[in-house]
């Protein structure tokens, strides 16, 4: 049999991880296969030749996109050309929907076939997206078991491979080891994690800030602590932090340990809230948007929960308090009885968490190579 040849696109360091791990699974049954695409280290480490670094597609924010956007078409159109006269057997787009869903669908109607491994969220909103998934797209791979119903009801070929971080996150966390890790003594720890960009910093900070001060003067015997995403984060959290005096340790990175480490959560709707799950640590979710943006998306979104443990669940399982109902005491109320009393959201999360473990790079590796019916090599 020819060799395999099988090119695949990643856009940020997420993707290179997932894309690093589906390489290393077809390796296991196809040691000989062939990659080709754009990929970062981790992708390049098992054997991807990058036609150029990945961070060049990494851009976060419509202002950079825009400056950036005549690069970006003209990379997207000569990689659309490379890889149609490379013909590779299939073309697996990772992740980042905006740059990958386009060459899926010239790629497509040329003869090759494709996967779209990560789904976008259009079961939530811009749901029109998935008339141009269907058209581009055969087959596509999700992480969480709702976004396949969603495809299966539209028509699409879809497969549930499960959660690459319920694979890695083990079933029950050290704490112990976590807290001597970062000198946390016995009391009871809080993880405040208002988000990693810094609008989200900027607008839930503050007010975690005012929350830990109301969880403090309840429990005087609270610790904090507080993951940072970056170092501009660290400076940003920093200045808000002035003035106070506030029993918090600010780590650089490091989200799994707080998480290992703490009692409960107070998170910013976002990926972190499905880590915070999987570390099985009570929750309380809150988010705030420009006023603007919020009623738009009010208006745009489909799901009555906005939190990835509510939509996994499919109910009420941790508190979401967004906008004006973020308010501190609100947040600190929410919060406190979940210090002695969360098991009826671990209990929830233990669960979720046994559906998401299912070996996702081994799943997706089977899927990709059961649509090009190739058998692993003996």
């Amino acid at each position: 049999m020819a060799r395999l040849r099988i090119a695949l696109v990643a856009g940020e360091a997420s993707g290179d991880i997932l894309g690093s791990g589906l390489m290393r699974a077809i390796k296991a049954r196809h040691p000989d296969a062939e990659f080709i695409g754009v990929g970062g280290p981790l992708m390049e480490a098992q054997g991807m030749t990058s036609y150029f670094p990945m961070e060049r597609l990494s851009v976060m924010g419509l202002v950079e996109v825009l400056g950036r956007l005549k690069e970006l078409l003209a990379r997207r159109k000569l990689l659309i050309q490379t890889l149609i006269d490379e013909k590779p057997d299939v073309f697996i787009g990772i992740d980042a929907p905006d740059f990958t869903l386009n060459i899926e669908l010239k790629l497509r109607q040329a003869g090759i076939k494709t996967v779209h491994y990560v789904s976008p969220s259009v079961w939530a909103w811009r749901q029109k997206r998935v008339l141009k998934i269907r058209e581009g797209c055969d087959l596509m791979l999700t992480l969480l078991p709702f976004e396949a119903r969603f495809y299966e009801e539209q028509g699409v070929p879809v497969r549930f491979v499960g959660h690459p971080l319920a694979d890695t996150i083990p079933l029950q966390a050290d704490q112990l080891a976590a807290r001597a890790e970062l000198g946390l003594g016995e009391g009871p720890v809080v993880a405040l994690m208002p988000g990693s960009r810094g609008g989200e910093v900027g607008r839930l900070g503050a007010l975690f800030f005012d929350a830990a001060e109301r969880l403090l003067a309840a429990r005087p015997d609270i610790r904090f602590v507080l993951p940072c995403a970056s170092p501009q984060r660290r400076e940003q959290i920093e200045q808000l932090l002035q003035e106070r005096d506030l029993p918090l340790t600010l780590l650089d990175g490091r989200s799994h340990v707080a998480l290992a480490a703490c009692n409960a959560v107070l998170i910013a709707s976002g990926t972190a809230t499905l880590e915070a799950l999987l570390y099985k640590r009570p929750m309380v979710v809150a988010y705030r948007l420009a006023p603007l943006t919020y009623w738009i998306l009010k208006r745009m979104v489909k799901s009555p929960y906005v939190s990835l443990p509510n939509l996994l669940a499919q109910r009420l399982l941790v508190p979401e308090l967004l906008q004006d109902a973020a308010t501190a005491e609100a947040l600190a109320q929410t919060l406190l009885p979940l210090l002695e009393n969360g098991d009826a959201q671990t209990a929830g999360f233990d669960a979720i968490h046994r559906t998401l473990r299912r070996d996702a790079s081994n799943q997706a590796a089977e899927a990709v190579l059961n649509l090009i019916g190739v058998t692993p090599s003996q």
